[in-house]
């Protein structure tokens, strides 16, 4: 099964309409609504809730003043760094001050949603206006504050650096300096965020279904606000209509309230976001500017790099300052940097908070670097591809420690990889060296980008996974992280079937319920099939090991000498003489008492075993079944390398992509087929990204575009055929062999489309995303 690109075994289900999702849960629950601040920087001076109170089927209005103990306390800051001095969090309820305009103010329960939100339409709110910080360049000038106890609206200065840049850059043959950016845009899933809660009075006991990225995470922070030992808090994550980072926070502010209202009211109780939400309330991602000093030799060689990045972190920090971490890290690319030095300074803005959207940091550094190579390019005339090759970290040098520390507090260390064959190839599938001939043939204006990025996956601290064989033969499976369309049904379920030779219709696999794996850190970062596919591989191997060991007392063999095939444990070479998993199963649980035929093999008088031995030997367990758990030493590193040609039209500057073509490597390939998907799905969200999306907000801290009507995303039509080839360089630090995929397909698009725009045109593309107006002013510019 490992390797074989078989079909989804999740889309039946999911595509004849049988998928469990949140709101399709707690049909008879009372449903909240919540009244959210119009305003981007406010204070609260009064809130007015009687003429709410008359609505027909209101339950209850809760404002701050009505949280109890830790519930009302501000949100924890998740991932906390010696670099952020000034960390900020929300509070559920906003208790004086409101920081962007969606921000909880008050939370009304009713008996279904549609009363919820007309008496949250009858709350009023006194509010005082207070000047906004919009945008990275207002954040900088602190002209005004976001909060009045952060100077200069700085949340954290973080300096990485590795050698002398200022010294090397001064010292180099050649040198450039300029100015990038990329905008705010945004993950937008299908479903937004939602939660249900029911509370157990007689048991103690919550339950809570959340449409989340970390089942168990959203466990320990609602065990902890809500005072409840988290053995008596369940989270069960059901099928999740995407996530792409924005459902990683917990707690989001109703994962906190909707099950601390469940408990008051002793009533099942259901939030489930409305698009419009979403926009405002939840997380957007991208916002970053880089100024670039280079230095390099006359072959593109860098020598000396220095890059200042200032990141819009919006109005909190919960998540810390992870995604400039990983821009800084990961902006090296491929690439072997003489020296040097990124220096990033997070700031505060009056807008929606800013945690990881798939990329999580990448594009920016990605768009940085690669913007750097073609800068060095045009400066030399020389080919963009050499220039890049000139740079690559070769084969035989890796590990490559890169001298930085990565996001997981790790050393920045290569695992594996071959650089230069990614690039090869990519030149061959894109046809990059006939491409001056075919555009001087086809008259049309046309321009061809690549790019080349390195994505640290497979972050720790670790997964786990429970592996069970039951006495039908059945394989149960079960891991703590969460699943919001990846595969993951399938690809675990192809792990546990080469290891332990079964057929793949046999097992079955739950992930992102804490019923059935209580320990998980969850669904982010690539990091699923590095992370819970080798614990998933070790409790394999635990079982096939009990297996035969049990299976050889049957038969009277050696262990060494047996092997299970088709879920059968047989003599190796000779398949007639074998014994059922099933059977084995049973053997392995000593029973008292007959359930059925089967459990009647392992009753005590059923014969077989030593009478000088307990039925259960010193240090083993009963049962078939098997827990590990991973926890890797430091991330692996998958690669690759994207390339496009475009066309664009000479008079509406709009931007056609004719070809799209992607060589990536992630190790060892579990399916490729679903490898293929992530990144089909990421290189449409990244062209979504360069051309398309952006959060458009004024200088009030509105957001003008907060609904689909307004927010551009591409349709099927704006996104071509997409080439993909592989290559697999094994991990050596993992089992499996394997690197993370899923958000390879987003990473580099921007730079590439940046690169072969700026081709088509012949001026420099320096901000993204592109639209045609814009290219139409750089023209007029130009």
């Amino acid at each position: 099964m490992f390797g074989e690109p078989i079909p989804r075994r999740e889309d039946p289900r999911l595509l004849t309409g049988q998928g469990r999702f949140l709101d399709d849960l707690g049909r008879d629950a009372l449903a909240a609504a919540f009244v959210r601040s119009p305003h981007a920087h406010a204070r609260i001076l009064d809130i007015d809730v009687s003429a709410a109170v008359d609505v027909d089927g209101l339950v209850a209005i809760y404002t701050w003043e009505d949280l109890p103990g830790r519930v009302g306390d501000p949100l924890p800051l998740l991932i906390p760094h010696p670099a952020l001095t000034h960390g900020r969090t929300g509070r559920p309820l906003a208790r004086e001050t409101v920081r962007y305009a969606g921000e909880p103010v008050a939370m009304v329960v009713a008996a279904d949603r549609y009363l919820a939100e007309d008496a949250a339409g009858l709350v009023r709110v006194e509010y005082e206006p207070l000047p906004a910080v919009v945008g990275i360049d207002a954040a900088a000038r602190a002209e005004h504050l976001v909060h009045d106890d952060v100077p200069g609206n700085v949340a954290a200065v973080l300096v990485q650096e590795t050698g002398d840049a200022a010294a090397a850059i001064a010292a180099a043959p050649h040198t450039l300096e300029f100015d990038l950016a990329i905008e705010r845009s945004a993950a937008t899933p299908l479903e937004g965020r939602g939660v249900y809660a029911r509370w157990d009075a007689a048991d103690g006991s919550l339950r809570v279904y959340s449409s989340t990225q970390s089942s168990t995470a959203v466990r320990g922070a609602v065990a902890a606000r809500l005072g409840l030992p988290a053995g008596k808090v369940e989270v069960v994550a059901p099928d999740v209509g995407g996530g792409f980072g924005v459902k990683i926070v917990h707690p989001w502010p109703e994962e906190v309230l909707v099950p601390w209202a469940a408990r008051l009211l002793d009533r099942p109780v259901k939030w489930a976001e409305d698009r419009r939400e979403h926009f405002v309330a939840a997380a957007h991602e991208r916002g970053q500017q880089h100024h670039v000093r280079v230095g390099f030799d006359g072959e593109g060689r860098v020598l000396g790099l220095d890059v200042r990045i200032r990141h819009d972190h919006g109005a909190y920090t919960p998540y810390g300052i992870i995604i400039p971490i990983v821009t800084s890290t990961q902006l090296l690319g491929p690439y072997k940097i003489g020296a040097y030095r990124a220096e990033v300074t997070s700031l505060y803005t009056n807008t929606v908070i800013v945690t990881p959207y798939r990329g999580a940091g990448r594009p920016q550094g990605v768009f940085c670097m690669e913007r750097t190579m073609d800068r060095i390019a045009r400066h030399l005339g020389r080919d963009r591809a050499d220039v890049r090759a000139a740079n690559f970290i070769r084969p035989h040098e890796f590990p490559y420690d890169q001298g930085l520390t990565f996001q997981d507090g790790r050393p920045l260390i290569y695992d594996s990889g071959d650089y230069p064959a990614l690039l090869r190839e990519l030149r061959k599938l894109i046809g990059w060296d006939t491409f001056a001939e075919l555009r001087a043939r086809d008259g049309r204006r046309l321009g061809i980008g690549l790019g080349c990025y390195v994505e640290g996956t497979g972050v720790g601290p670790y997964e786990g996974g429970h592996v069970e064989i039951d006495t039908a033969g059945r394989v149960h499976v079960a891991t703590g992280l969460t699943s919001q369309g990846q595969g993951h049904q399938t690809v675990f379920a192809q792990i546990a079937a080469a290891e332990l030779g079964v057929p793949i219709e046999d097992v079955h696999v739950t992930t992102g319920d804490t019923r059935r794996f209580g320990y998980a850190v969850g669904t982010f970062a690539s990091r699923a099939a590095v992370m819970s596919g080798n614990a998933i591989a070790l409790a394999c191997r635990k079982v096939r090991a009990k297996a035969l060991r049990v299976a050889g007392e049957a038969l009277e063999a050696d262990p060494a000498d047996l092997e299970i095939t088709g879920g059968t444990v047989h003599v190796r070479g000779d398949r007639a003489a074998g014994v059922p998993l099933r059977t084995v199963a049973v053997l392995s649980n000593p029973l008292r008492y007959a359930f059925d035929e089967q459990s009647a093999a392992a009753t005590q008088f059923a014969g077989g075993g030593s009478l000088d031995e307990p039925p259960v030997a010193r240090g083993d367990e009963p049962g078939l079944e098997a827990r590990d758990y991973y926890s890797p030493v430091r991330s692996t590193f998958a690669a690759g390398a994207h390339a496009a040609i475009v066309e664009v039209d000479p008079d509406t500057a709009e931007v056609r992509i004719l070809r799209y073509a992607v060589l990536h490597d992630c190790g060892r390939l579990i399916n490729p087929r679903i490898v293929e998907g992530q990144i089909h799905g990421g290189v449409a969200q990244g062209i979504a990204g360069a051309l398309y999306e952006r959060m458009a907000y004024d200088e009030t801290g509105q957001l003008q575009n907060a609904s689909f009507m307004d927010f551009l995303m591409p349709y099927a039509t704006e996104i071509p055929r997409i080439e993909t080839a592989h290559l697999e360089t094994p991990s050596p630090l993992n089992p499996l062999g394997v690197k993370g995929a899923g958000e390879a397909g987003v990473i580099p698009v921007s730079a590439v489309i940046a690169s072969a725009i700026e081709d088509a045109e012949g001026f420099v593309v320096d901000a993204m995303p592109l639209s045609p107006d814009e290219l139409f002013r750089l023209r007029r510019r130009d």
